[in-house]
This record gives structure tokens, C-alpha cells and sequence, in this order.
């Protein structure tokens, strides 16, 4: 796989867990990093933890459910390097859980807007940028939810996923003319903090996850780094409009 050396990534949701992972990978890859988060201290630390091992990165501190936000951030960052080569669009989460009948607008919106909503704020801005790229491309994440609909409580978040899965392919359509290839993952069980809380209050569920995945294991945020290094790879470079299982079979069941 060719270096990446002179591209330029920006990573939402990128101060921890797979985000985070994927911009180590994509740093060592040869990217100038630029990661994204709404926790200023952190993100720093991040960067500087990048920057101990090697790599070019710096931090934009910006909520990507504030259209205002998004966009005047990705003008700054598309207009210091002249070009954005790779959006991953990581950001996104569970948000809470709750019953139709019980929820409320309020959260119907929030849970649509941080899954959804923000994919397409930061496309939009970034591919003015992306057109300047080489070999440019958008990496979104969606979920199993997207096809299963969620647990109790996470229909919400799994139709806010199914439009991650269709905004993909839509986007792939929209920008194809332009060479930008435009893909998604779809991470099963992956041991994050994202699951900490289940990990500490319930560990014998959660250790009985890797029952219901084929490769009996949890994820690791490096098994998704890997696939996202993979896609904005020239090595991907026919690769456009899909989406790719990260799972270990877990979407399959048993």
C-alpha cells in the first residue's frame, strides 16, 4: 500500500475509541491528521500523543450537529491546506435509549442530527475541498442497527444509521463525476468505551457477546482502523457506494 504523504484527513469524532484508532492508522500511513471533538483538553492531549509518535496532526474543536460549526471549520481547514484528501465522517452514537411511544421530539432530533444530520453538514462543506484532493474520498460509519433496527429502545439510532447506509450510496452517485468515492463501514461489537458502561455494571453479559459473533471475539478498534485504511487506499481505488461488515460474522448471527 503507497504512503500517504502530503494528504490530508480530517476525522470527526476523533478524541477516542475507533476514531481516535483511525487517526493513529491513518497518521502512520502518512496523513496529516486533522482530528475533531467537543472536548478541547482532550483533543489536545490527542494531538500531542500523535505528535510523540510521528505524526503530523492538530486539533478543531467543533459540535457536528451545529450546521454553523461544521461548515465554518471545514472552510478554515479546507482553505489552510488548499485541499481535504479524506473525510471520515466517525462521529455518531447511541444518544440514549428510548421507546416511541415515550420519546420525545427533542430526542428523536438530537439522535437523527449526531448520526445523520452531521454526515451531511461535513460532506457538503468538505467537497469543494475534496475536489482539490487526490484520489478523494468520504468514509461514513453506519451500524448493524441499520439492518436489525436497533435494540429496545435504539429504533431511532438504527433508522438514523439505515440513512447513513443511503446517504453513502447517494453521495457515491452524486460525486462519482468528480472521481470522489464515497463508502461506509459498518463496525459490529467493538470493545470501546462506547460500551463501558455495560462492561462494568453487567460483565457477564458483556463477555457473552462474542457467543453471538462467528469469529468468537469483540472487535477491536483497530480491526476498523485497518478497513478504513484500506478504503482510502489506492489499492480501494474501485471501491465506491458500499458498505463493508466489521463484524466477524456477527451480522450473520448464529
Amino acid at each position: 500500500m503507497k504512503k500517504a504523504e502530503g494528504k490530508v484527513a480530517l476525522v470527526t469524532g476523533a478524541t477516542g475509541g475507533i476514531g481516535f484508532e483511525v487517526a493513529k492508522r491513518l497518521g502512520n500511513d502518512g496523513y496529516t491528521v486533522v482530528v475533531n471533538g467537543i472536548e478541547d483538553e482532550v483533543g489536545a492531549e490527542r494531538v500531542k500523543e500523535l505528535a510523540q509518535n510521528g505524526i503530523t496532526a492538530e486539533y478543531y474543536g467543533f459540535d457536528v450537529t451545529n450546521e454553523e460549526q461544521v461548515t465554518s471549520n471545514i472552510n478554515r481547514i479546507g482553505q489552510k491546506y488548499g485541499k481535504i484528501d479524506l473525510l471520515v465522517n466517525n462521529a455518531g452514537g447511541l444518544g440514549g435509549r428510548s421507546r416511541f411511544e415515550e420519546m420525545t421530539t427533542e430526542f428523536y432530533k438530537f439522535v437523527m442530527a449526531l448520526n445523520l444530520d452531521s454526515v451531511f453538514y461535513a460532506s457538503r462543506a468538505a467537497i469543494p475541498f475534496l475536489k482539490n484532493g487526490k484520489d478523494a474520498s468520504i468514509i461514513n460509519f453506519t451500524s448493524n442497527a441499520a439492518w436489525t433496527a436497533g435494540g429496545p429502545g435504539a429504533g431511532i439510532y438504527g433508522t438514523s444509521k439505515a440513512g447513513v447506509h443511503s446517504i453513502t450510496r447517494a453521495l457515491a452517485k452524486d460525486l462519482a463525476e468528480y472521481g470522489i468515492r464515497v463508502n461506509a463501514v459498518s463496525p459490529g461489537t467493538i470493545d470501546t468505551p462506547f460500551h463501558a458502561q455495560i462492561k462494568s455494571t453487567k460483565p457477564e453479559v458483556f463477555a457473552s457477546w462474542k457467543n453471538n459473533i462467528m469469529l468468537g471475539r469483540l472487535g477491536q478498534p483497530e480491526d476498523v482502523a485497518s478497513v478504513i485504511s484500506f478504503l482510502a487506499s489506492t489499492d480501494a481505488s474501485f471501491i465506491t457506494a458500499e458498505t463493508i461488515q466489521i463484524g466477524g460474522g456477527q451480522a450473520l448471527g448464529i
